[in-house]
């Protein structure tokens, strides 16, 4: 028996009382996925992306362990209910127009001591002061780096297109704005090396464009980790007391963390480990969060139809963004239907072993996102489900 399908027989066995559509979290899978972000992270702490986990048990399960601190949020309203609900050191990774959240952060003490906000524009800051409704608290800052690749002048740039500040010069400048302006604290730097992090560079079937993408990537590495120096030291000349630097994701940690500007690492997709980590060659992880889908019908010879499945990632569309049929091994798409909404048939000679109510596994292309589609995650813990905890929309939360 393959590795696979004993996790197979692990996975239905543990799994036998309930019926799918249902998402699991294999534990020891789980665990050992943190293990290996804290080994690679090489002493410096890993800040957890909420993003990719969107579960409060499981983010309190993580930070508990050693190598863990802090949070890095998506929207304010979550920022404010993860610090409502006890985690003291929540970064918001993205800026915000949300008026009422920044009225409540800047009211109370507590909020406004555990939330650091996102800016890279004197707008934001604005916006922020337009709405403090009398609320006093310094609101601390951090200020995010644009870490896309210049190439031939500017006139090629690889990278997300996210905050307008780019050389240190401008990250400074910026820095002197907010210092300026009574009521903000600069508190810290973030630069997220997407293009790094979050690509992968060993795309089964396309050796010349994975060789291309390992070219660029060791590229990126190398002017970033020069510029996000000189960014620090820039910064550091108009706020001395800067408290943490942050960088990278889960396909660069061990990178961003050799160099000495970086304080702490970002991650989070690590920890479940998606199918669009298959593809890195700098780790290799456990896949930890699943789905399962009922077998609903079999039309034919090598054919069965699951319910439901059409979950697509964000991101430019194309069929890595789709989940993928994981067990039993060597199921496929029709490539005339793919994953849909309702109904999802898989070809392969598997099917003719599944009968009707059996189960489908499959990884989604991206980590938290999974969680959008369940209320509960289903915790095993060898052959068993040992716990049963609620997601963001299990607690009736959808922030995005």
């Amino acid at each position: 028996m393959t590795a696979r399908a004993a996790d197979r027989a692990r996975y239905d066995r543990a799994t036998a009382h309930l019926d799918a559509p249902l998402a699991i979290v294999d534990l020891d899978a789980f665990d050992a996925n943190a293990d290996d972000l804290v080994r690679r992270a090489g002493g410096k702490p890993v800040r957890v992306a909420s993003k990719s986990v969107r579960c409060r048990a499981l983010l309190e399960r993580v930070l508990a362990k050693d190598g863990f601190a802090g949070i890095m949020s998506f929207t304010l309203a979550e920022s404010l209910w993860l610090a409502r609900s006890g985690f003291d050191d929540v970064l918001l990774a993205y800026p915000s127009a949300d008026r009422a959240g920044y009225a409540e952060l800047a009211a109370d003490p507590k909020l406004a001591a555990a939330v650091t906000v996102m800016v890279d524009d004197p707008a934001q800051l604005r916006l922020i002061d337009e709405a403090r409704d009398g609320g006093r608290e310094v609101i601390r800052v951090c200020l995010e780096l644009d870490t896309s690749l210049k190439l031939l002048g500017g006139r090629v740039r690889v990278g997300a297109r996210r905050s307008p500040l780019h050389s240190p010069a401008q990250v400074a400048d910026m820095a002197r704005v907010v210092a300026r302006r009574p009521g903000f604290k600069v508190v810290g730097i973030m630069a997220y090396e997407g293009h790094v992090a979050g690509v992968g560079d060993a795309v089964a079937g396309r050796p010349l464009r994975s060789r291309a993408v390992r070219l660029m990537q060791a590229t990126a590495r190398r002017e970033l980790a020069e510029r996000r120096g000189e960014v620090v030291r820039a910064v550091r000349a108009v706020v001395p007391d800067l408290e943490f630097v942050n960088g990278g994701g889960t396909g660069s940690v061990q990178h961003t963390a050799a160099e000495d500007a970086v304080t702490e690492i970002g991650a989070g997709s690590g920890l479940y480990v998606p199918r669009l980590f298959d593809n890195y060659t700098s780790f290799s992880g456990r896949p930890a969060a699943l789905f399962a889908q009922p077998v609903v019908r079999r039309p034919g010879v090598g054919v069965v139809t699951v319910l439901g499945g059409g979950y697509p990632a964000s991101g430019a569309a194309g069929p890595d963004r789709l989940p993928v049929p994981y067990l039993p091994e060597g199921l496929k798409y029709d490539p005339q239907e793919g994953p849909g909404e309702v109904q999802t048939p898989l070809l392969g000679s598997p099917a003719d072993d599944l009968l009707i109510g059996d189960k489908v596994w499959f990884r989604h292309a991206k980590a938290g996102e999974l969680c959008e589609r369940f209320e509960t995650l289903h915790l095993i813990e060898g052959d068993a489900v040992t716990g049963t905890v609620p997601t963001y929309r299990g607690e009736g939360r959808t922030f995005l």
